[in-house]
């Protein structure tokens, strides 16, 4: 004797719908032109290290460093492809 025991449909399971994905969006557009300027900061502290343009806007502290220039401009560039990717992802989950 086979005994099927039936259930009803249960909750679907998948990606949740992403409700920022438009906010994702701008911050990402706005975020690569703000990466592009730091990295120009990094090149124009390298070349004024080098004696190749003028004196540095910032000459003490944290922020007269190329590396914190090019630090942040690696971090920024990461976080604007990390915000196109989940908005692009949600775009494609919604036309589905």
């Amino acid at each position: 004797m086979v005994l099927r025991i039936r259930f009803g449909a249960g909750p679907k399971v998948g990606k949740k719908p992403r409700r920022h994905q438009r906010l994702a969006l701008a911050a990402a557009s706005l975020l690569t032109p703000a990466a592009a300027l730091t990295a120009v900061l990094a090149l124009w502290r390298i070349a004024a290290d080098l004696n190749w343009a003028g004196s540095f806007a910032i000459s003490a502290g944290f922020f007269s460093h190329w590396q914190v220039w090019l630090g942040a401009a690696a971090l920024l560039q990461f976080c604007a492809r990390v915000l196109n990717r989940y908005a692009k992802t949600a775009q494609t989950a919604a036309s589905r």
